[in-house]
This record gives structure tokens, sequence and C-alpha cells, in this order.
């Protein structure tokens, strides 16, 4: 097959911005989902197991280490997206019940008309509010929570505070757990704030990035994984060090002091995310 061009492209208007289908010139089943210019997903229609951003590459390696290989798990992902994370699981995971939840009835049309996933009846799709959906949950109801909501490029204040954080927790089972998607660049006082509110609910934690972005020194993805039990940490790090673009992992007393002095964040006082930087993705694919 040729190499395909920007005549290829994609550009539809969704409820919450312009959505644009670019196709991946090096994979012909690739292609990346972006909202008002901003990367969402990366998916490969004809490989789900080929994961193209590092943060998701990140999330997976924690889905594949919090239980035995191929273990079916109940997954709740926040966030809806081109749907790379569930794709991914109901590949490495047969017979998982995953939940999706994307705001954008629209962008949810788009994607299943033009990136459908692999019929599978276990995996649902359902319009509506993060926060409300989660708020409806039964207790217990899962073994992965997966967040990864953004406004364009930022996460709303209402997904970013304790009450949002004791939702979650109730909504895990007690050996569950749960990843989040976290954008911030220096000096990190959102990431920071982030891992203090979830540590209320979830104290045993650990943070996935990379290293220049955890020493501050540009805007990035953090994963941050939080549960009731210690988080693999060593198998973790070997799988961020051994990644295209090696990462490093926090935890212990290193995670204490990352996040030491930050306050919780409270629904009264919370904020959108850290905006990127202007023209951050101007040159990413």
């Amino acid at each position: 097959m040729g190499r395909r061009r920007d005549a290829d492209r994609i550009s539809v208007r969704v409820d919450t911005g312009q959505a644009e289908l670019a196709p991946d010139p090096d994979r012909p089943g690739g292609w990346t989902l972006l909202l008002d210019g901003a990367p969402q997903s990366h998916v490969d229609l004809s490989d789900p197991t080929h994961l193209e951003f590092e943060y998701v590459r990140r999330l997976a390696a924690a889905t594949d280490l919090v239980a035995p290989a191929g273990t079916p798990l109940r997954v709740l992902h926040l966030g809806g997206g081109a749907l790379t994370l569930p794709r991914y699981v109901a590949a490495t995971r047969p017979g998982s019940v995953q939940r999706v939840v994307e705001v954008d009835g629209a962008l949810v049309d788009l994607v299943r008309r033009e990136l459908p996933w692999r019929p599978d009846p276990r995996l649902k799709v359902r319009v509506g509010d993060a926060r409300a959906v989660l708020a409806a949950g039964r207790d217990a109801g899962y073994d992965v929570i997966v967040a990864d909501v953004f406004a364009g490029s930022r996460t709303p204040a209402r997904l970013t505070s304790v009450e949002f954080a004791t939702e979650v927790a109730r909504v895990l089972r007690p050996d569950g757990w749960y990843l989040a998607n976290v954008a911030d660049g220096p000096p990190l006082r959102y990431a920071r704030g982030q891992v203090a509110t979830v540590r209320e609910l979830l104290p045993r934690a650990c943070l996935v990035a990379d290293a220049a972005v955890l020493r501050g020194r540009r805007y990035g993805n953090l994963v941050l994984v939080a549960g009731r039990q210690e988080p693999p940490v060593a198998a973790l790090t070997r799988r961020a060090a051994g990644d295209w673009f090696p990462g490093r992992v926090l935890a212990g007393a290193d995670l204490d002091r990352f996040s030491a002095g930050a306050p919780v964040v409270r629904d009264s006082d919370a904020s959108d995310s850290t905006p990127p930087p202007p023209g951050i993705f101007s040159v990413r694919r």
C-alpha cells in the first residue's frame, strides 16, 4: 500500500470542537484523532496492541501488571477518544467487561463509523458525563478505572477533586486500581496536587513519566497508578525503562517528596488542568 497523504484526512465538527482523523503515513491501519488540533488518540485498526503514544503505553503497562496475564478484568474508562486502551484490553484480556464513558456523542459516532472497533458484546460505550456516570456506579464494581478525560487539551476541574476521588474509590473493588493520565508542565503544581488528592483515598501509588517531565523541565503526560495495596513498582520500572522513550517511576519516599506540601484539591477550589504551551502540538503527528 502506498503512503497516505493529507488528502485522506477526515475533518468533522463534533460536539466539543473540530475533530480530525489523520492517517498514519507509516502504518497502513494507523490513524490519529485530533480535537481542535490537539492529539487525542492513535489507533491501528489492524493491530490493537500497537500503542503509538507513550503515555498510553504506560497505562497499558499498568493494566498488564495489575493482574495475571490474560485474566479478564472489569474496566471503566472515563474518556473514550478513539478507544485505544479499550481495544488493547479486549485484545490482551479476552472476556474483559469494559464500559467506556465519552461526553461527545458526535465523536463516538465518528469513531464508530470511521474507526470501528472489533465487535465485542462486553465492550459498551456510553455517551455521558464522566463524573455523573461514576456517581451512579455501584460500589466495588470495577477492577480498574482509567481516567483520560480532556476538554480540548485540559482535564475539567470537576474530575480533579477529592470528592471525585472519593467516588472513584467507592466504585473500585478493594484490590482495584485507579489509572490517570495527568498532563502538566513546570512547576508541576497540578500534578503534585493530583497525587496528594488521590492518595487521600487510594494511598498506595506511583507516578510514571519521562524524566524531563518529572524534573519539571517540559510539559508532558504523567501516569498516576493508585490503589489500596502496593503497586507493581519494580515491574513498571522495567517496562518504563525499556520503552521506546524511556521513563522513570516515582514511588515511596520519592513520591512523598514529590507531593510534599501540595494541598488536597476540593470541588470548591478545583480548576482545569494546566494548559499546554502554545504550539506544542504543531509538530506532533
